[in-house]
């Protein structure tokens, strides 16, 4: 190899290298802004459910289950999130208009897994697919601190993570997802999980919710699947 060999060669693999490279990820949306959201049914937004302080927040319960006003397919998503002492809430993912929303969309748990009712039902603890799949380890924040969550959805593969934890894995489209949903509350729900495309849902659960730093990016046709 001649002295122009040497550098040409790198050159060259540095070109089919970046002809290789995945498509950019999307920009990231935020969603803490009132005009991104409407209760489930309308067109508007109960005033109970309230942007203040750059937080989305109920501020007492009957404002009802609300709705992204964007829908989503392949996406990630983030969020922080904090609940009162024994709260219970919830946030829905490719979920439709129609009541009630837990029949037809998956379920990130929220939950306060030290004093609320349903922590005595492992499936039902912080970070779980609700009712299907258990978080796989406890890395809840002490219930005066927010928790950051992150869901990643590509095609029928799901993660969600839980404080930079990896907590439940799924695939919509295994044996093993349908027997989950065949032994769950779920079982006579022929809608439920069938979306691929959907809105996000936020739970009115009788307590106060309060969200902030939500933001969601849409994944490209080459996102990566999910190992299981």
């Amino acid at each position: 190899m001649d002295a122009r060999g040497v550098w040409i060669v790198p050159v060259l693999l540095a070109a089919l290298l970046a002809g290789c490279a995945s498509t950019p990820a999307a920009p990231w949306q935020s969603l803490v802004d009132a005009s991104q959201w409407r209760s489930v049914g309308d067109a508007t937004l109960d005033p109970r459910w309230q942007v203040r302080d750059g937080e989305l927040v109920l501020t007492e319960a009957g404002g009802g289950d609300i709705l992204s006003v964007g829908t989503y397919g392949d996406f990630e998503l983030e969020w922080e999130w904090r609940l009162p002492a024994g709260g219970n809430s919830g946030l829905f993912y490719r979920a439709v208009d129609a009541m009630p929303v837990w029949a037809r969309a998956v379920e990130y748990q929220l939950l306060d897994d030290r004093g609320a009712e349903d922590r005595f039902v492992p499936s039902h603890r912080a970070g779980a697919v609700y009712d299907l799949v258990v978080p796989a380890r406890d890395v809840l924040r002490p219930i005066d601190r927010y928790n950051h969550a992150r869901i990643v959805a590509c095609g029928p593969r799901v993660e969600h993570w839980l404080n930079g934890e990896r907590v439940a894995v799924y695939d919509a489209d295994s044996e093993d997802w349908k027997r989950r949903v065949a032994a769950s509350k779920f079982a006579g729900q022929a809608e439920f999980a069938k979306a691929r495309r959907g809105h996000l849902a936020l739970q009115d659960h009788g307590n106060a919710v309060h969200i902030r730093g939500m933001r969601i990016r849409a994944l490209g046709p080459d996102c990566k699947p999910t190992s299981l």
